[in-house]
C-alpha cells in the first residue's frame, strides 16, 4: 500500500497540512490552521501544523498523533491500515471518514 495512505484511507500526500510540512510552508500553515479552527471549532495555530503523514515516522499534528481514535486502533491492531482489518465493514470508527468519503474506501479496499 501506498506509504501516504491513511489508516483510514485518506491520502496523506494530498494533505495541505503534510504539504505544509514538507515545503516548510508558513502561509500554508496559517491558511490550514484557520480552516481546521473553524470546522472543528477548536483553536489549532499554525505551529501545529506539521505532519509528514499517518504511517510515516515523524511529525503529526496533534489530532493525528495522540487523538485520532481510527489511527489509536489500527496501531493497536497492528494492520497496515484499515483495510486489514476483519471489522473494517461494519466499523462505525472508520465510518466517521469513510461515509463521507467514497475515494478513502475504495484505497483501503485495493480499488
Amino acid at each position: 500500500m501506498n506509504k501516504y495512505t491513511a489508516y483510514c484511507g485518506l491520502d496523506c500526500a494530498a494533505c495541505e497540512a503534510r504539504i505544509a510540512t514538507a515545503n516548510d510552508d508558513n502561509a500554508l500553515r496559517e491558511k490550514v490552521a484557520k480552516e481546521w479552527s473553524e470546522m472543528n471549532g477548536v483553536e489549532i495555530t499554525p505551529q501545529m501544523i506539521n505532519c509528514d503523514g499517518c504511517r510515516i515516522n515523524g511529525r503529526k499534528t496533534v489530532f493525528c498523533d495522540s487523538l485520532c481514535p481510527i489511527r489509536q486502533c489500527a496501531m493497536a491492531k497492528g494492520v497496515e491500515t484499515c483495510g486489514g482489518c476483519a471489522e473494517m465493514d461494519g466499523c462505525e470508527t472508520l465510518a466517521m471518514v469513510t461515509k463521507n468519503n467514497a475515494e478513502a474506501l475504495k484505497r483501503l479496499k485495493g480499488e
